[in-house]
């Protein structure tokens, strides 16, 4: 009976129960909060100083940019009144010249349509889900240069525009755009000639580095403006513009170069030896083995020297090239524009052009260390 009554007690769950949610102090924002900004004392106390410092910054900077902002106005006086903030109305009057420099009026549709193939060419091969990669690849190296040059000097029937006319963020992505695509390659060639077991190309590699690594960027573009000509035959000449490319990527040549070598010595002896135990070729080992180990090992280095090259081109002002910073300066000059704030404003403006481009590279370099980490996956 007892037995019977035991059973009789005995219950047994049909259905799975329900998932609870996780505790609050474990799992969502409150938890990020205290693991992240309050975890330890010294946490707690620099959170509260930043948090202290952001309410201190962040009222007077918003009222400066957008409540207290002149947004429309023909000329300073919008801007002198008393209590404006920001001089926004400067940077719309100027907004072309920031974008174009001197560039024609009527020819700025070359440089729009120029940036439009950048656009859809670069666009499709950073998205690894995109097909045909090669033809993409042949696209922006190959095809795009060809027809990026024909438009923007002028060529084929169109009406020709000097290179000094050129001004603006136009010429900051000329520049930086050349100075990157041209830079890897001749980067990743001397960090192996500096690895190579032929002593004169070692020798030749190191020299070409250490130089390069050891000169200032801005002596290297005096160099390249200034001197250059002395060495040049009688009647032969170089486009300024062409002279400071020129020199940008062999300076960011020498840094890449030795990012990309930190990449190969990081590299096991055995890969190299898996190769030459597959009767691969040097370079059909470097191609298919080590150099996409040792690239994607040094993606922050890389990235790291294409945004420095990025902010660097700046330093052509020193030259009489106007890129997007010297066209903002030289803008200060304009009689109808000449107020306390308008100097502010335009620095604003151009500091975030800049930070929108080297923060969207910088992303994109940790989505692709994120999708090329496979050292942890099962």
């Amino acid at each position: 009976m007892a037995q019977d009554r035991n059973h009789s007690l005995a219950y047994v769950r049909t259905d799975m129960v329900q998932d609870e949610p996780a505790p609050i102090n474990s799992k969502g924002p409150i938890a990020w909060v205290r693991q992240n900004l309050f975890a330890t004392i010294p946490d707690t106390i620099l959170s509260i100083a930043a948090i202290l410092l952001l309410f201190y910054i962040i009222p007077p900077m918003f009222r400066f940019l957008i409540t207290d902002a002149v947004w429309t106005g023909e000329n300073r006086e919008a801007c002198i009144v008393p209590g404006a903030g920001a001089c926004w109305a400067f940077v719309d009057a100027k907004f072309s010249q920031f974008m174009y420099g001197r560039y024609p009026v009527e020819e700025r549709w070359r440089v729009d349509l120029t940036a439009i193939l950048l656009i859809a060419g670069t666009v499709p091969l950073a998205i690894p889900s995109v097909p045909y990669k090669k033809w993409n690849t042949i696209f922006v190296l190959v095809i795009f240069p060809i027809l990026a040059f024909i438009l923007l000097t002028g060529r084929l029937g169109l009406e020709s525009v000097e290179t000094s006319l050129w001004g603006g963020l136009l010429v900051t992505l000329v520049v930086a755009i050349v100075g990157i695509v041209v830079s890897f390659p001749f980067g990743i060639l001397l960090a192996l000639g500096r690895r190579s077991k032929m002593p004169i190309i070692k020798m030749l590699s190191i020299i070409f580095i250490e130089f390069w690594r050891g000169v200032p960027l801005i002596t290297v573009l005096f160099m390249s403006s200034v001197m250059l000509p002395f060495f040049l035959p009688d009647g032969v000449s170089f486009d300024k513009l062409l002279r400071a490319l020129v020199g940008v990527t062999l300076f960011a040549s020498a840094y890449m170069a030795e990012v990309i070598r930190g990449g190969l010595q990081a590299i096991p002896k055995g890969q190299y030896e898996a190769g030459d135990a597959m009767a691969l070729t040097f370079w059909q080992s470097m191609r298919l083995i080590i150099l996409p180990q040792a690239l994607t090992l040094v993606i922050p280095g890389i990235v790291n020297t294409f945004i420095g090259l990025f902010k660097d081109t700046t330093l052509v002002l020193i030259i009489g090239i106007f890129d997007l910073l010297g066209i903002v300066q030289l803008n200060f000059t304009d009689a109808n524009w000449a107020s306390a704030k308008t100097p502010a404003t335009g620095l604003i403006f151009a500091a975030f052009i800049y930070f929108i481009f080297c923060f969207g590279m910088s992303r994109y370099s940790m989505y692709m260390e994120r999708r090329l980490d496979t050292g942890h996956k099962s």
